[in-house]
Formats: C-alpha cells, structure tokens, sequence
C-alpha cells in the first residue's frame, strides 16, 4: 500500500477532531440523550460519590479553634487550610501552594489522565449522580426523553418539565449555598437565610446569583462545561502523553469491527479511521470467504450512546471524554453477551494498547516528581517557619532623630502587629539590642484579638556612645506569655559616625574654648 495514500486516509478519518461532538456543522448545539449506564465502574462512581458528598457537605461546619476548616473568602483577603489561617502577609505561601498543585495536577494527569474528572469533579458528580439520575426518574431513559422533547405541549409534558426544572432549582439553591459557604462561611450563610432579606439585600442577591449559575450549569450547560470552559479539559492535549492511562479503545483487538456473524459493510468502513488503517496496512488477515477476519467488536455503538459527551471512544483519545467509564461498563456488559473476554474498552496507554505493556514511570514523570517534592519540601519549611503573628515595624518618615540629652537620642517608628491565630494573643515589645529603651507613645499594644491587627507609634532611646554610623542596626522582639514569638531588624539614625579619638578632640577643643571665655 502507498505510503501517501496512507497518510491521506488518515487524515481524511480524523475529521471528527476539527469540531467537537456536541457542536453541528453550523455551530447549532446538539442536545445529547446519554443512555442511562450500568456497570461495576458505575457502581464504584455511585459510592465515590456519597463520599465526595458526606465530605462536600460536612466540611464547611469543621472548626479549629473557632476558623473554618477550609476558608476561599477573596472579598476579605482571608484564607483557611486545613484550619491554618492565611493573611496577605502570607501571599508568598498562598502562590507557592498554588504552584506546588499545579505541579501535582500535571503529574497526576500525565499518569493517570482525567481520572479527577470522571471520578471526583464536583460538575461530573452532581450532573451524572445527582441531576441525571433525577431527570431518568421523571422523563425515563434517552429514547423516552428524545421522545418527550419532540413531542407536543401536553398536559403531561408540561408537568414533567416543570416538575423536573423546579426539583433542579431546588438542589442548585442547595448546592450553591454550600459553595457559597466555602467562600463566606457557613456561618454568614446561616446568617443570611435566618435574617430577613432587608437586613442582608446584598448577601440574598448573591445567594440568587449563586443558585442562578448552578441551575444554568447543570440544567442547560452541562457537558460544555468540561468541552468548551473548564481549563483543565482544555489542557488535555498538552498534558497526556502515549504513556498516559486513559479509557482507551483496543483497537488491535477489536478491528476491523463489524455486526455479529457477518462481514463489516462499505459504509461502516469508511465511517471507522482505525479500520480504514487496520485493512490498509493488515490486508492479507482475510476470512475463507476473502473477507477480513472481524475483530471483537461487533459495531454495537452502545459506548456512544451512553457517552455524556456524545464521543465515539473507538476514534481515539478525544477532548471531550471525561474518563467516565461510562463506555466501560456497556462494553464489558456486550463482550459477556456474545462470550469475548472484556476490556476491548478499559484503562489503558496507547503504549499498553500498541505494545502489551505499560510503561509508567518515564523521564517526564520522574522529571515532574522531582519538582513536586521540591516544592512540598519547600511548603513544609516555611510553614514549619510561618510565626504566629506578623511584625511590621518602620522609621517614620520624615523624622530625624531627636535629643533627649547630651548622651541620648531617640528615634520615632510605627508598628503593625497581626495576629495570625485564633485566640486573643497578648503582647509587648522589648529591646534587643543592649541599651536601647522602647517608649510606647499612648496605650501598650496589649493583647491583639484574634485573626486581627493592632497598630501604633514608640520611640527607641539609644545612647549616643553605642552608635555604629549614620544608620545603626538595632533588633526589636516580640514577647508573649513570656517567649519571643517574632523579632524584627530595622535601623537607628543618628549623626554622622566620628572616631572615639576624634570626638575626645573636639570636646578637649570645646572645653578650652569655655576655658578662654572666662
């Protein structure tokens, strides 16, 4: 077979990846009617769905000492992991940790694909476990539903979508409070559902707007959320690798395709790329007839039709397929049928597919774990540096030094303190440096309440003997209950540095001066 004409069969098959399933020619959307599925990976979705649930929602009622367990309120700048507070002060360690995930999600997805979408993605579990399952319950199964939506407006069409379309507000009022609650915290939720809508307007908008975007989400967006907005869906192609474990077609085994016991026709040939390819290069495999031997799949095409996205999984990898294991379960469930082994659709690399084996651990996964143990060693350590408060202390500007006397000067700074825990912390500030003295202007800072900040003004007195120069490191600690919980360095200005020797001089000059005067 010429080689050309290869290369053009290949690419006149993969027309399917200029556009996306769901999306005709035109640019009108196509509504999808996913068969309802069945299977022993849908039945490990189910339980790893309660899972994500009870942990969904019990996490915003979790407290350590007083904080939510997980806090995302960017209106306030205040962030709580795993009950450790995060203030602007500690943005460096917010970006790292965010980096260090970033590094975990394309580690993770280049060995394991998009097993967070099809198992643990909130939008994949409440539309397949949740919105789904509600509209088999009130419309029936695809065939039922495609019927129903090109049926005329009768009495019971009209109760069946009204019914379903208010059970979906109902739930998107739900779970949009509880993700509200991740961002405000349950407590000002709480606050805004017991009190009345005048005393908390802008809080009830918000809730609307919240229940609105969920309703729109699962009740009309649905599998264009993971096609065409979420971004991780959109770096697939960047991220997966041949090495990748996807849920992949084997299509050694399973072309050329056809029906049960007869020979694949012209049409389903040109239809099929892989086949095209399997009979270009493979010719010679002919049945006694002079056909081509089929391979296990009998071109059933139920792996499409319970496909959420709309994609045939025999075409390849594609953009849209959330690694369901929809196509799984309804493959295996064909191949117990007509007696063939299953996993002609199962987890699996296209290495594992071309060649039996897989091969995990390449150069890139070990080039991306490195970098992701770097970076959690670096979390760690600076977490395990993180104070309890933060120190903020600067030189008033502006303001010289003053004398207090003729061996005494004095300089005027400002001060920040926050408090990074949840409990009332008290504190003072003494002096380091041997001879300095801190002189409070106003009220002692006391004890700054939690989560909070308290700021003032103070002068330090240094003697004028103990001056290194025109600007004089001196250290300033933090005490509370007696311990040093931070420490700050900043400078003391004074005059213009003069050698003891020459200082001795100009007092001897001073005095005979005085001495002339007489």
């Amino acid at each position: 077979m010429d080689k050309e004409y290869l290369d053009n069969v290949i690419e006149d098959a993969e027309d399917y990846r200029d556009h996306i399933a769901t999306v005709d020619q035109s640019g009108k959307r196509i509504w999808l009617y996913p068969k309802k599925p069945s299977g022993r990976f849908y039945n490990a979705r189910i339980w790893v769905s309660f899972a994500f649930l009870a942990i969904f929602l019990t996490m915003p009622f979790i407290k350590v000492d007083g904080e939510q367990f997980l806090l995302f309120n960017v209106l306030e700048r205040k962030f709580v992991l795993f009950g450790l507070l995060f203030t602007p002060q500690d943005f460096h360690l917010f970006v790292l940790a965010m980096l260090t995930f970033i590094v975990f999600i394309i580690l993770f997805t280049v060995v394991y694909g998009r097993l967070f979408c099809g198992w643990v993605c909130p939008q994949t579990v409440f539309m397949e476990m949740f919105f789904r399952k509600i509209e088999y319950w009130i419309e029936g199964d695809s065939s039922e539903q495609r019927r129903l939506d090109k049926a005329p407006w009768t009495a019971e069409k009209i109760r069946k979508k009204t019914l379903k379309h208010v059970v979906f507000f109902l739930i998107a009022v739900v779970v949009s409070n509880y993700f509200l609650a991740y961002v405000i915290g349950m407590d000002a939720v709480i606050q805004i559902i017991k009190e009345p809508v005048s005393q908390n307007f802008y809080g009830f908008v918000a809730m609307l707007i919240f229940s609105g975007v969920f309703y729109g989400v699962f009740s009309r967006l649905r599998e264009q959320v993971c096609t065409t907005i979420c971004p991780y869906g959109r770096l697939q192609g960047v991220l997966l690798v041949k090495d990748s474990i996807v849920v992949a077609y084997d299509y050694v085994r399973g072309e050329p395709r056809g029906k049960l016991k007869k020979p694949a026709t012209q049409g389903s040939e040109r239809n099929n790329p892989l086949q095209q390819i399997q009979s270009a290069v493979a010719g010679s495999s002919t049945g006694t007839a002079g056909s081509p031997v089929l391979g296990d799949c009998i071109d059933c095409k139920l792996c499409v039709a319970v496909c959420p996205t709309g994609i045939d999984i025999r075409n390849g990898t594609q953009l849209e397929c959330t690694n369901c294991t929809a196509c799984i379960d309804a493959c295996d469930a064909i191949m117990d049928r007509v007696g063939r082994p299953r996993g002609l659709i199962r987890y699996d690399s296209m290495t594992g597919i071309e060649s039996g084996r897989r091969k995990i651990f390449t150069t890139r996964v070990f080039a991306y774990t490195a970098v992701l143990i770097a970076l959690l060693s670096l979390d760690v350590f600076l977490l395990a540096r993180r104070g309890i408060v933060e120190t903020i202390i600067l030189r008033s500007p502006g303001q010289l030094y003053q004398e207090v006397d003729e061996a005494h000067l004095t300089n005027l700074y400002t001060y920040v303190l926050i408090n990074k825990t949840n409990r009332d912390l008290p504190v003072q500030l003494e002096m380091a440096t041997p001879g300095g003295i801190i002189r409070i202007v106003g009220q002692a800072p006391g004890s700054i309440p939690k989560n909070s900040k308290m700021e003032g003004a103070f002068f330090v007195e240094m003697p004028i003997n103990l001056l290194k120069g025109r600007k004089t490191p001196v250290e300033i600690d933090v005490i509370s209950d007696g311990k040093k919980i931070d420490g700050v360095e900043t400078n003391f200005l004074g005059p213009v540095f003069m050698p003891k020797h020459e200082k001795d001089k100009e007092h001897e000059e001073e005095h005979e001066d005085k001495q002339d005067d007489h």
